[in-house]
This record gives C-alpha cells, sequence and structure tokens, in this order.
C-alpha cells in the first residue's frame, strides 16, 4: 500500500469509518489526535491526502497551512470534516479541496417557531416538526411565499435558552412543509443545541456492527486478531467466539494495532470464572482439531485508563503470559518485526502442564 492519508481526528467512530472506506481504496491512514504530531509528520513525510476534523477551526486553519508549507505536502489533497452549522466557504477559505459533514442527530419535535424577514416585513410564528444540529423541518402556511432568508427564534423544552439564528430554505414537498438549515450558527448555541440533543434523543446513536474477524494467536489473557480494519489502540471492545457449541464472550482493550493487519487484545477479566470460560473454550479448540472458530468483534468505545495493562488483570498469583509480555514490550515495534516475534513465541499449549502460552496459529 504505497498511497498515504494523514488523519487529525479524536473521534473514534469517524476514525473508524474512514480507515475502513480508505484501506478499500488501498490508502494507508496516519492516525493523529493532537495538532502539534499531525504538524511533525507533515514536516517530515510526505501524503497523498491531509484529512482534519475541523471541530476546532483555528486548529484546522493551523494545520492546513502546515501542509500548504511543507515542501513535500504541498500537493496533498485537503479534506475538511465539518459540523453541520460551518458552511462550506469556511472549509474552503482554510484551503481544503473537499468538505465531509458530520451526521446530526435528528429527533422528531413539536415547538413554536418564529421566522422573520426583515427586508420584506413577513412574520410569521408556525410549529416545527423535526430538529437536529443542521436545521430544522416548519410546516409553511401554503398562502405564504417569502422565501427567506430568515431570522429563526424557538426556545427548546425544558430550557430558557433563546435560540436565535439565520435560516435558509433547504427543500420543501406538496404538503407544505419545508426544511430550513441553520446559517452561521454561534459556536455557544451551537452547543446548546448539541447537548438538548443528546440529551433527549429517543434512542443513542447506533454502535458499529460487529465485525468478522480471524483468531490468529490465544491465551488465557488475550488474543491476536487478523482484521483487515482494526480500532485504534485502547478501544475497548467485546469478541465473541464460537467454536461448535461452545461460545465465549469477553471483553477487551486493544493494546496493538497494526493497520490492514490486525491488533492485539488483552482480555479485561476480572473474575476467576471468567478465566475458566476461556481456559474450556481453549481446550474446545484443541480438541477439535481442525475446526475453525468464528469471531465477531464489537467496538465498545476508548479505554480512558493507561496503555500499560490494568493491574486488577495481572494478580501477582497469575500465571506467565507471553502473548500479554509480547503486547506490553514489543508494541512500538514495527509490524513486520512484531509479527516476527510473535511467530516465534508459538507453542503448543499441553493441557498436562500449567503454561498457557498461545496455542494457535489457526
Amino acid at each position: 500500500m504505497s498511497l498515504k492519508a494523514l488523519l487529525l481526528c479524536s473521534d473514534e467512530k469517524i476514525v473508524r469509518v474512514l480507515r475502513r472506506v480508505l484501506s478499500d481504496l488501498d490508502i494507508g491512514i496516519e492516525h493523529c489526535t493532537d495538532p502539534d504530531g499531525a504538524i511533525r509528520k507533515l514536516t517530515r513525510q510526505r501524503f497523498e491526502a491531509v484529512i482534519i476534523d475541523c471541530t476546532d477551526l483555528k486548529i484546522a486553519s493551523s494545520v492546513l497551512k502546515s501542509a500548504r508549507s511543507a515542501p513535500c505536502n504541498k500537493r496533498a489533497i485537503a479534506v475538511a470534516i465539518m459540523d453541520g452549522h460551518c458552511g462550506l466557504r469556511t472549509a474552503f477559505d482554510m484551503g481544503a479541496h473537499f468538505v465531509l459533514h458530520k451526521p446530526h442527530r435528528q429527533i422528531a419535535i413539536q415547538v413554536p417557531v418564529t421566522l422573520s424577514n426583515p427586508a420584506t416585513g413577513f412574520r410569521q410564528t408556525t410549529t416545527n416538526t423535526d430538529l437536529s444540529e443542521g436545521g430544522l423541518a416548519v410546516q409553511f402556511p401554503k398562502q405564504q411565499k417569502d422565501p427567506g432568508p430568515w431570522l429563526l427564534s424557538f426556545t427548546l423544552p425544558v430550557s430558557e435558552k433563546l435560540i436565535e439564528v439565520g435560516g435558509q430554505i433547504a427543500w420543501q414537498n406538496p404538503g407544505g412543509q419545508i426544511g430550513v438549515r441553520f446559517a452561521s450558527l454561534p459556536m455557544d448555541l451551537s452547543h446548546e443545541l448539541r447537548l438538548w440533543l443528546n440529551q433527549n434523543s429517543p434512542e443513542s446513536e447506533k454502535d458499529d456492527p460487529p465485525v468478522r474477524c480471524k483468531l490468529s494467536d490465544l491465551s488465557l489473557g488475550g488474543c491476536y486478531l487478523e482484521i483487515a480494519s482494526p480500532f485504534p489502540a485502547r478501544t475497548r471492545i467485546v469478541l465473541s467466539m464460537r467454536a461448535g457449541k461452545h461460545e465465549l464472550r469477553v471483553e477487551g482493550v486493544i493494546r496493538v494495532m497494526h493497520p490492514e493487519i490486525g491488533m492485539g487484545v488483552e482480555f479485561t477479566q476480572t473474575t476467576t470464572e471468567q478465566r475458566d470460560h476461556v481456559e474450556r473454550f481453549i481446550k474446545t479448540l484443541m480438541d477439535a482439531g481442525d475446526l475453525l472458530p468464528e469471531l465477531l468483534v464489537e467496538p465498545e468505545g476508548l479505554d480512558s485508563s493507561s496503555t500499560e495493562a490494568p493491574k486488577s488483570n495481572r494478580q501477582p498469583s497469575d500465571l506467565e503470559d507471553p502473548l500479554l509480555d509480547l503486547f506490553q514490550q514489543k508494541a512500538s515495534l514495527p509490524a513486520e518485526l512484531f509479527l516476527k516475534e510473535l511467530r516465534n513465541q508459538r507453542t503448543t499449549h499441553r493441557p498436562d502442564t500449567t503454561e498457557e502460552e498461545t496455542i494457535l496459529p489457526v
């Protein structure tokens, strides 16, 4: 994979989506979560594209400017990821060639909305039917023909915060309903609206669907999974494994990630019973011979703790687990060297001993 894109973004869902999409296009991702790290990479490495989350417009503008001033990235394609309240002109003024808009949470709601046009003297109070971060839908009297733009004024339920924002027609239907797109919504009002929508949405945003992967190595404390679009390090995951009639569901944290190759998972086990379940699954795989286990992995968000293994998972009385030791001590190795170390440490699990080393490849 010779093409590379630098991605500056701290939204894990956006990162996962872009990693999968770009992987299908044979484009690798160099992911950064802080602007200083992104700028350092832009001055030292060549990228075909620079993708920036523009939640903070000042930071995004600075990074895009750095990309333009770096000799190796003057011709890189610049892509801005924008919130709905920011217009295209803002992104293009910062130097972006393309713009991606973040999806908006939308809920059904009915509150009085006043539309006024000082230029024509038009003023109408009506009821809206849907509300999102980027706009709202209202029932507009058919006899009214004022095209806007308008000043919209409304108060959110169970809130004393008055929202006043400019609006323009985005769409309309024969039944008199029109969609109004917010224009230049101030940051404080945007934050207030986003917070209210998050708190009052009837159902939270759906998580990413489970993803199929292949089990490469397994121990009582963790595993290595082969997957084309691995999740970022520190992602909390739920791993579902099935071999014949035996099923296992464990929680874990990504400790090692190799783009387009795979990821190392440490199980977040807190009880002896949980470890016993893993041990029984290992024995099932050993007894089954060539049976290939079915695996699904589902992200649960980022782990806020240290990148080191939680102390609760590695009690002094625990036996050595070379797979977890490899995750901890060799995580910084290039993918090729790490996988060589992984192959070198593979041994056959012997049930008549206390060894609990990896038992695969499958």
